[in-house]
């Protein structure tokens, strides 16, 4: 008998070995074995819930009025009052101008207007004469009547045309006066003892005193547009500056801009911030922070949201039944989210939902408690 090919042998060896494998592997659609033994999933019912979120946001003090004063007409500095860091009251002198031709301008005016009350007053005398005369039949003429009674009211629209132009030179001089329109602290100064000044652009190019009042102020804010649904005037802030990092201080919101900065695409919101003691100075910047609460709105487990490439949504079950629905995120906070979308309470959505449940497919469930 001959003896046997050991690659013949070999041969043999290696089919009974892959014939072994392969007798051991699982079947080759995993989907008939889900489907005789459907995964059961974890479902809850969606309900309302609360969602309290907290957001920091720079913001900026900013005096609650500030003005720049400029000299009302061409003169040259004759007296300064006050410096920077002086504070004022309102109605307060703060600068003394001169202006040689003004003060000429009203010397010409009240010598004319002078003259002008001489004249009407000999010409309405003329007038009162000639009519009294008048009363005696024959002795004066109408038109000679007439014509005094025009000449007296040609004088005196003479008069008080004299009389507004001196006015107007008068409070021309007025000007040369400058005085603080309220109370603050004069926080910028840009003129010297015989400076030229005068309006912005023919004389000044910067303002003679910058005013700013700072007992109160203003605290400006930039809302994005993703937070301004839970914002409303009266709510109460806080905020924070370096130059006092261990102390909060609080303001309400006062005046919301209630439309978007086109460039920042935010909201623009002022709060009143009560500074008697002047411990804040204007041009501070602040943390603000502000708390984002939410009520009577429809929440999930962070783990229900499924954030694919292409949409966000949960999955929703009816019928035993899975079925995708696409939703809007809203705020965050402690693992729940704020859901928007075509849902209500009481619908049954999988707690632990990813994409590997496909929509339409047939699943088994566990109701567990609602989420909270």
């Amino acid at each position: 008998m001959k003896a046997r090919n050991p690659l013949f042998n070999t041969g043999i060896a290696v089919w009974l070995a892959g014939a072994s494998l392969f007798s051991g592997c699982k079947p080759a659609h995993p989907e008939a074995d889900e489907k005789n033994n459907p995964v059961v999933l974890e479902v809850f019912e969606l309900g309302q819930g609360q969602i309290n979120s907290f957001v920091r946001i720079p913001g900026e003090l900013i005096s609650f009025r500030d003005v720049d004063l400029y000299a009302k007409v061409s003169s040259f500095t004759k007296q300064l009052y006050v410096d920077v860091g002086s504070e004022v009251t309102e109605g307060q002198l703060l600068a003394l101008m001169e202006a040689p031709e003004i003060a000429s301008q009203l010397a010409a005016a009240e010598s004319r207007l002078a003259s002008l009350q001489a004249i009407y007053k000999a010409s309405k005398a003329n007038y009162d004469r000639l009519l009294e005369t008048s009363k005696t039949p024959g002795t004066i003429s109408q038109n000679d009547l007439d014509q005094a009674l025009g000449r007296s009211n040609s004088d005196y629209a003479q008069l008080e045309a004299a009389k507004a132009s001196q006015k107007e030179i008068s409070v021309m001089k007025s000007y040369l006066e400058i005085r603080a329109p309220f109370n603050g602290v004069i926080s910028a100064r840009n003129v010297n003892l015989g400076a030229y000044v005068g309006p912005s652009g023919k004389g000044s190019d910067q303002p003679m005193f910058t005013l700013n009042e700072q007992k109160q102020l203003r605290l400006v804010v930039y809302i994005p547009e993703a937070y301004t649904s839970y914002l409303h005037r009266g709510d109460e802030i806080n905020f924070s500056v370096d130059a006092y990092p261990s102390e909060k201080f609080k303001a309400k919101i006062k005046r919301l801009a209630g439309a978007m900065d086109k460039r920042l695409r935010a909201q623009r919101i002022e709060m009143d911030v009560d500074n008697a003691n002047k411990k804040l100075l204007p041009g501070m910047i602040a943390e603000v922070g502000i708390a984002l609460n939410t009520a009577g709105t429809l929440v999930v487990p962070h783990s229900a949201l499924v954030n694919s490439t292409e949409k966000v949504f949960v999955i929703r079950v009816t019928n035993q039944k899975a079925e995708w629905v696409d939703v809007k995120k809203g705020m965050e906070s402690n693992g729940m989210v704020e859901i928007f979308g075509p849902v209500k309470v009481g619908d049954q959505l999988v707690r632990t939902a990813s994409e590997e449940i496909r929509d339409g497919a047939e699943i088994a469930t566990k109701l567990m408690p609602k989420a909270n």
